[in-house]
């Protein structure tokens, strides 16, 4: 990857009335759409809450991976650290899901001494101050919960029939801390069962059985939380083929979802087999593996719940802990072009994993400090608002654009420009509020903000995300930059 000139990042910055852009009229641009207030989200794994082994982060020398090295034993998350709550509240309002492999067969002990192990067919132990931690970090934060239940042998009657018991206990006991589940899955991943957590030779059959026992239990238990599924991984060019098909999935267990949810992930770590290879991860093959896969599930959405709002409820750049660059500059591209293509394409909540836990987390997981794809994403929770609207073709960027969530007739304009190599440019008839993220290398963990590198400060407070105020003109955008630009004045009727 290109190293970025900083003379030309500072000649980008300044130039006032260039020619040859590509013109833009924000005051013109028509809505697309909406999304969730909540559309930006993130995932606490199970096993982060109950502590456990999940994916080792990598060793700071490059090395082959051997199976010692998938793995690591970590202590529950602290949900009261200050820091974490308040990086997670400037992301607010969010979804908060707790779910995860592990939380297929973890046990809820409802008892304020939980046993050391867990019950025979299950995993792992939740204790009840590990979930009220969950319930006071998401009221802490402005996060609405949503998690699945447990599906292994240990949930299941002697005919292996899934019952709510332990599910209810949970629901009961957070109902009991003035919490509640915003929404729930199932389970989680139901078409990779087979090494999930679920009992032995667990099909598509068994699913749609046990789906309708959960279904007519949560809709008479909690009436008010959203029943979301199936939550499959695996169905096109993602990750792995998996044994048990979506549409299986939906043809058992009949209608009756209100959100229809799917996983994405570009590829498998290399904890998982997959490869090691940075080199396309700004090419249109690579960021298009988003609009693959969501078009794979909305056909299924269309066939089987038509009319159901879309939730990517789990996405990374890779499954099984993240790629080793996922926690440099590099991945913000993946990770802001992927909020962007899907809401243009309709999809209402992305909650990615994880917010603090391992390669691909938002946050270190030792230090809570931001990594670069924190900094996007607080960008676009402070500039990007629910209304989505049509920013026209862009032949050399790849541009989005929505009202600004508080400037009435404001808008703002996502520019990404994937090149390692050109400068492209957009011309704006009105002043703007320009926002460029770069870094002195692709594959750094830190990165800029119009030439100044963004950190805590020293009393670990947020730093001010202040602008570069641009007048009318061309502006020109530097390769592998990524910019936001703020039209307050466009007086975009939509965005009143």
């Amino acid at each position: 990857m290109r190293v970025i000139a900083a003379a030309l990042l500072v000649a980008a910055l300044a130039c006032e009335a260039c020619a040859g852009g590509q013109p833009l009229a924000p005051a013109d641009m028509s809505v697309i759409g909406t999304v969730d207030p909540r559309f930006q989200s993130y995932n606490i794994e199970m096993v982060e809450v109950t502590g456990g082994r999940f994916w080792k982060p990598y060793p700071r020398k490059m090395r082959a991976l051997g199976q010692a090295d998938r793995y690591s034993d970590r202590l529950p998350i602290d949900l009261a650290n200050p820091r974490l709550r308040m990086l997670a509240a400037a992301l607010a309002p969010a979804y908060m899901r707790v779910s995860g492999t592990w939380a297929n067969a973890t046990f809820f002990a409802d008892t304020e001494n939980p046993p050391d192990r867990p019950p025979s067919g299950f995993d792992t132990v939740l204790s009840r101050t590990q979930w009220r931690g969950v319930v006071d970090f998401a009221r802490a934060v402005n996060a609405e919960i949503v998690t699945s239940f447990a599906v292994s042998p240990g949930s299941r009657d002697a005919g292996g029939l899934w019952t709510p018991d332990s599910a209810q206990r949970l629901l009961a006991y957070t109902a009991s801390l003035g919490g509640r589940i915003a929404a729930a899955e199932y389970m989680n991943e139901p078409t990779l069962a087979a090494t999930n957590g679920a009992p032995p030779g667990y099909d598509a059959k068994a699913y749609g059985r046990d789906f309708k026992v959960f279904r007519q239990w949560l809709r008479q238990s909690s009436s008010e939380t959203l029943i979301i599924g199936p939550g499959s991984t695996g169905d096109s060019p993602s990750p792995s083929a998996s044994g048990i098909r979506t549409r299986d999935l939906l043809a058992t267990s009949g209608p009756g979802l209100d959100r229809f949810s799917y996983h994405h992930y570009g590829t498998l770590s290399p904890r998982c087999g997959g490869s090691d290879d940075p080199s396309p991860t700004l090419s249109e093959g690579w960021l298009s593996r988003t609009d693959t896969t969501f078009s794979t599930y909305r056909a299924l959405r269309d066939e089987f719940e038509p009319g159901k709002s879309i939730w990517l409820t789990e996405t990374a750049d890779a499954a099984c802990g993240g790629n080793r660059w996922d926690k440099t500059f590099l991945d913000t591209f993946r990770y802001l072009d992927q909020l962007g293509r899907l809401a243009k394409a309709g999809v209402q909540v992305v909650i990615h994993n994880t917010l603090a836990a391992s390669d691909y987390g938002l946050l270190d997981e030792r230090t809570f400090r931001p990594r670069p794809n924190y900094w996007g994403a607080l960008l676009w929770r402070q500039l990007m608002g629910k209304i989505v609207l049509d920013a026209g073709p862009a032949a050399d960027l790849h541009l989005y654009a929505h009202c600004h969530p508080s400037i009435p007739g404001g808008v703002t304009l996502l520019a990404i420009n994937t090149s390692d190599t050109a400068t492209h440019g957009v011309e704006l008839p009105l002043p703007s509020e320009r926002y460029t993220l770069h870094a002195a290398r692709l594959q750094s963990a830190s990165v800029q903000l119009n030439g100044r590198r963004l950190a805590l400060s020293t009393d670990g407070s947020l730093p001010d995300l202040a602008a570069v105020r641009t007048p009318a003109g061309e502006i020109r955008l530097a390769p592998a930059t990524i910019t936001f630009l703020l039209i307050p004045s466009a007086a975009n009727p939509a965005c009143r």
